[in-house]
């Protein structure tokens, strides 16, 4: 098994690269990059100014540059943009090794510092995301799966489907305007108050935990469903095993049955999503991020899409790519602790 883990690992490399020189190409050849957004941004403010802000020569104001040849060669040269593709992809690929980001072309800041300020916010949300899905979904699962048809079954079916159809960022609105906007029973949105630094410890963690409540109930919403009837669907399968008869037939009881082979047989399918989880707790959603104004990764990944920051979508992508790397070993390690009969050779 040690041998296959470590093949894994070094798959990593290739893979990342793949991954990460598509990304590479498509963000030079995508039209509308950094350095026409800065153009055409300072068009507009020379056009609001009554076009008399502009630094660029007499030829270029009459093309309607806003900027010289000689500044857009000297902003291609600071990105990158002056060399053959695989040329820069290679420096930048040799930055990426000696953990250097590059600089942002909207926030003129270091990118790992930008996602640095952020990573605690999505770290929180996402791992009491994963935690708490997993804490209900599996106790609710094996609920319904032993009162299968039942009126329990039923009525918590029909919430959890519910709660399935409806999207998260739709969850996250109504709870704004009912709870929020209406009952002001909590905040608005965003990550802590504006007095936080003025607290005491207690207070800071309320705040925090106040703050919360409505995004981790959206965020929740979605995976809420395919968790309990993954947990539910498997347990009832493995309870109509022959083994699970077998053991009833030598004297253990129906609950014990259930708890010492059953449960853990369950807990198989459930294991394999474990590591892909892992990248969904730096991923976020940046629609619920928008609504209730909390400055994580998705929100930051999805504003840089929007205004050509390709420094940021490429160190938000080489991020995200290593995790879901390695969540795909760790779902493999779950499975092989979950399933004895798994042998990785």
């Amino acid at each position: 098994m040690t041998s296959y883990f470590i093949r894994r690992f070094l798959l990593i490399i290739p893979t990342f690269i793949g991954i990460t020189i598509i990304a590479f190409v498509i963000t030079r050849l995508v039209p509308g990059g950094p350095i026409e957004r800065m153009i055409a941004e300072r068009r507009m403010m020379d056009n609001q100014g009554g076009g008399g802000g502009g630094h660029g020569t007499d030829a270029d104001a009459g093309r309607g540059m806003p900027l010289s040849e000689a500044q857009i060669e000297q902003l291609k040269k600071f990105y990158g943009f002056d060399k053959p593709i695989l040329h820069s992809y290679c420096l930048w690929l040799k930055n990426i090794v000696t953990l250097d980001l590059g600089v942002s072309t909207r926030y003129h800041e270091d990118v790992w510092q930008l996602i640095k300020e952020r990573l605690p916010i999505s770290l929180y949300y996402g791992i009491l995301t994963t935690l708490i899905t997993y804490l209900i979904c599996i106790p609710l699962g094996v609920m319904k799966a032993l009162k299968h048809k039942k009126l329990f079954d039923n009525l918590s079916s029909i919430l959890v489907f519910i709660g399935y159809a409806i999207p998260g960022y739709l969850v996250g609105i109504i709870l704004i305007v009912v709870f929020a906007a209406h009952f002001e029973w909590f905040p608005l949105g965003g990550w802590v108050s504006f007095d936080f630094d003025e607290k005491t410890l207690a207070g800071k963690v309320w705040d925090v935990i106040h703050h919360s409540i409505l995004p981790l109930i959206a965020y929740i919403t979605g995976s809420f469903a395919v968790m309990t009837f993954l947990m539910k669907n498997s347990l009832m399968d493995n309870v109509a095993a022959d083994y699970v008869r077998t053991a009833m037939a030598k004297g253990l009881s129906f609950r014990r049955a259930i708890l010492r082979h059953a449960m853990r047989n369950s807990l198989i399918p459930l294991a394999t999503h474990f590591g892909n989880n892992i990248s969904l707790v730096l991923a976020g959603s940046f629609l619920i991020e928008k609504i209730f104004n909390i400055d994580g990764m998705g929100l930051l990944g999805f504003e840089s899409v929007q205004n050509r920051d390709f420094p940021v979508v490429l160190g938000i992508l080489v991020i995200a790519s290593l995790l879901a790397l390695v969540g795909n070993i760790l779902s493999d390690i779950c499975v092989a602790i979950t399933d004895p009969r798994v042998q990785f050779k």
